[in-house]
C-alpha cells in the first residue's frame, strides 16, 4: 500500500481512540436502566454506562475503512487496542498502591474500587480487550468486503451491516466474559447483551446521515477512496 500523508488520519485516530477509553470507564462505572421493558418477551433494558458513546467509536471505524482502507484502520484498532490495555494496566497498578491519609478519609479505596476498580479488575479488562479486537476487525473485514462487493454503492448497507455483525460479536463477548469474571451477574446478562445491541445498532443507523456527510468530506479532502481488493486481512498484519 502507498504510504501517503494524510490531514485528518492522526485526528480521526485520536478521537477513535479517545472515545474507547472513556467508553471503558463509563461502562465499569453505572449500570443504567431507564425502565424500558422489551415487548413479548419482557426482558428489561438495562445496559452499561459506555454504550451511551461506545457505538460512535464503530462509526469512527467505518470512516476509517471505508476512505483510508482495511490496513489504515487496522493500525488504528491496534493503536486503541494498546491504549486501552494501557489504561487498564495503570488502574490496576494505582489501585494496589497504598493512599495518602487524607485521601484515604475523603474518597478511600473503596470508592476508588467501586467506580474505577472494574476498568482495572481482571475480568473486565479482558472481556473488553478481547471484545473491542474481535468487534473492530470483524466490523472493518465486513465493510471493507462489500464495499468491494458493491463496487462502492450503497455505504448504508456497509456501515449497517457491519455494525450488525461487530456489534453482535462484541456484545456478546463482552458480556458473557464479564459475566464470567463475576462483573455481572448472570441474572441480568442477556438484558444487557440485547440492550447493547439494539442501542448500539440504533445509533448507527441514526447517524447514517452523518456517516455519509463524513465519508464524502473526508474523500474530497484526502484525494482518497480505497479499495481493498488486493488486501491481506490478517489482523495480525502490523505493516501496511
Amino acid at each position: 500500500m502507498e504510504k501517503k500523508a494524510f490531514r485528518y488520519y492522526d485526528l480521526i485516530m485520536a478521537l477513535f481512540v479517545t472515545v474507547l477509553l472513556v467508553s471503558n470507564v463509563a461502562s465499569s462505572a453505572k449500570i443504567v436502566d431507564w425502565g424500558v421493558t422489551l415487548p413479548l418477551i419482557n426482558l428489561p433494558m438495562a445496559f452499561d454506562g459506555g454504550t451511551l458513546l461506545f457505538p460512535i467509536s464503530y462509526i469512527f471505524g467505518d470512516v476509517l475503512t471505508e476512505v483510508y482502507g482495511y490496513a489504515r484502520g487496522r493500525r488504528v484498532i491496534w493503536t486503541g487496542f494498546a491504549m486501552a490495555a494501557l489504561m487498564g494496566i495503570t488502574l490496576w497498578l494505582v489501585a494496589r498502591m497504598p493512599g495518602e491519609a487524607t485521601w484515604q478519609k475523603l474518597t478511600g479505596q473503596a470508592a476508588y474500587d467501586a467506580v474505577l476498580g472494574g476498568v482495572s479488575q481482571g475480568g473486565i479488562l479482558v472481556a473488553s480487550l478481547a471484545a473491542y479486537w474481535m468487534g473492530e476487525f470483524s466490523n472493518s473485514y465486513v465493510l471493507a468486503r462489500l464495499k468491494v462487493l458493491t463496487a462502492g454503492r450503497w455505504l448504508w448497507t456497509r456501515t449497517i451491516g457491519s455494525t450488525l455483525v461487530g456489534q453482535g460479536i462484541d456484545s456478546v463477548v463482552f458480556v458473557v466474559i464479564a459475566s464470567a469474571f463475576g462483573v455481572f451477574p448472570w441474572s441480568i446478562a442477556l438484558s444487557i447483551i440485547v440492550a447493547n445491541y439494539i442501542f448500539k445498532v440504533g445509533i448507527e443507523a441514526l447517524f447514517t446521515p452523518i456517516t455519509y456527510r463524513i465519508v464524502n468530506a473526508l474523500k474530497r479532502a484526502e484525494q482518497e477512496d480505497y479499495y481493498d481488493v488486493n488486501t491481506n486481512f490478517s489482523p495480525f498484519r502490523v505493516t501496511w
